[in-house]
């Protein structure tokens, strides 16, 4: 198996390569040469555990690599990888559980270290790193560069605090996320840990690292890759939970083998719902994957009309993870349906136009998979209260906001096969935005925590416990055009944090 970068597909570079690099040399993001080799054996679904379906799914998208010696049992070795990534990190051991709610069902994807679904490829990312570079004989540092619009960086730095031979730089929108959410990042102990705040939303600090990555002259003995799901690496392990939602069905006995599926997934940077069609394409039946967006609907508008186009007014919003206007894993879908040439130009457009669009073909062939839509944030706090009154069950405003497009979907578009909605973080990251959706009084989003657990009685994640007490760590601000100059200061230092 090799991956090819979306813009070239002369950029051949093994899965170890990939993970390693993270961005192709051409600004592309890798994409395996080919799924015909990568058919999951949904025969023996029922018979896996959860960690023994993400060491398949890893083995087949790494297969024909030297990630772990050739004469071993490929899935065997990836399981240790994926028992060393999750063993003890999770509230137990299943790391993405099923809830029923009303007709559909929730797949809980918090329950790991960080409360947020990235806890589940991040916790495993630096294994498949550390596993890269033994592979390749890499002796060079790894800095790993990540922009965040809220959850991917406390759970890389979750994932890579004080891991040997590696570096992790976080950018964050200053005034973009939630004050849970930025004390996660910025009481980082770790000592190979950087975390700075960009004055500016989150695609300026996307787009500053992507230039980061194209533009800065490194030192003997560094290396860069990133921890986004613009790697490969960090794409990967999100398949897994996919065709582990079907196994969870099948074995409650809400579906047969071969039913398909739907999936309702809250999205910006399309990376999660990206897992999905992997997954689909690895041989998961699915009926249709449905993408979520706030009011920054540039997804939406973009699956509607077949134009993407990020020229257009920006929103904070109660849901801040998807406060998005360049997404960049969509870029990975295009090279599926148009190639790596078409793939190229449109990308081209985007970047010297901000906007471009695809035909009426390619836009026909990606609506026979996805569909989309979209909630403001009254309508998300709306739902978080009806929700909770209906069903006495509690949830974040990302998820809420694909339980309102899976309402409206159904409703309308619907094909009467099972849904399943991703829910991607705690409701506690976002307590604040609870309590107003419920109408219950707090004095800060940290007193929320608190009234919310007397509220519902659920129980507050213990990594959020206390939040409010640690003391921040990292208080660095930059502005958009200085990012390249704080990188290129910071690979020079030995020491972080002493």
């Amino acid at each position: 198996m090799f991956y090819l970068s979306t813009r070239n597909e002369k950029i051949r570079k093994t899965p170890a390569e990939a993970i390693l690099q993270g961005i192709a040399d051409d600004g592309g993001l890798y994409m395996p040469e080919s799924f015909e080799s990568t058919s999951f054996p949904m025969e023996r679904l029922t018979e896996m555990s959860g960690k023994e379906i993400s060491a398949k799914v890893l083995s087949l998208l790494f297969s024909g690599d030297s990630m772990f010696p050739e004469d071993s049992d490929k899935e065997a070795a990836f399981l240790k990888a994926v028992k060393r990534g999750y063993d003890g990190k999770f509230d137990d051991e299943d790391y993405a559980p099923l809830a029923k709610v009303g007709d559909a069902y929730v797949m809980e994807l918090y329950h790991g270290p960080t409360c947020a679904f990235k806890d589940v490829a991040l916790q495993l990312l630096p294994q498949l790193v550390a596993e890269a570079k033994r592979a390749t004989e890499m002796k060079e540092e790894i800095v790993i560069l990540t922009a965040t619009s809220g959850d991917t960086g406390s759970a890389a730095l979750s994932g890579f605090s004080d891991v040997d031979g590696t570096k992790i730089i976080v950018f964050y929108p200053k005034h973009g996320i939630s004050a849970v959410q930025e004390r996660q990042m910025v009481s980082c102990k770790g000592k190979n840990t950087c975390v700075v705040a960009v004055e500016g939303k989150f695609d300026d600090a996307q787009s500053g690292v992507k230039n980061i990555f194209a533009t800065l002259q490194l030192p003997e003995g560094v290396k860069l890759s990133s921890a986004n799901s613009i790697n490969i690496g960090r794409l990967a392990p999100q398949v897994a939970y996919y065709f582990k939602a079907y196994r969870d069905l099948l074995m409650g006995n809400e579906i047969k083998m071969g039913d398909k599926v739907n999936f309702i997934v809250p999205t910006g940077n399309f990376g999660d719902i990206l897992a999905g069609y992997f997954a689909m394409n690895m041989g998961l039946p699915v009926g249709k994957l449905v993408c979520a967006s706030n009011e920054n609907k540039v997804l939406t508008d973009f699956f509607e009309k077949g134009v993407y186009n990020k020229n257009r007014d920006f929103h904070v919003t109660k849901s801040p993870s998807m406060d998005i206007l360049i997404s960049s894993n969509l870029e990975r879908l295009l090279y599926l349906v148009c190639g790596a040439e078409k793939c190229a130009s449109y990308m081209k457009d985007l970047k010297e136009n901000g906007e471009y669009k695809i035909s009426s073909d390619e836009l026909a062939k990606i609506r026979a998979i996805f569909d989309a839509g979209f909630a403001d944030d009254k309508t998300t706090l709306d739902v978080i209260n009806s929700v909770y009154a209906k069903h006495g069950y509690i949830m974040d405003t990302h998820t809420a906001v694909a339980w309102k497009v899976y309402e409206d979907w159904a409703k309308d578009n619907g094909n009467g096969y099972k849904s399943v909605v991703l829910s991607t973080a705690s409701a506690y990251k976002f307590s604040n935005s609870v309590m107003n959706a419920i109408g219950k009084e707090y004095d800060d989003e940290f007193d929320a925590l608190e009234k919310l657990h007397k509220e519902t009685g659920a129980k507050i994640p213990g990594s959020l416990v206390g939040i409010k007490e640690k003391p921040v760590v990292h208080n660095n601000v930059v502005k958009k055009e200085d990012m390249l100059t704080f990188v290129a200061d910071m690979v020079g230092k030995k020491e972080w944090i002493k």
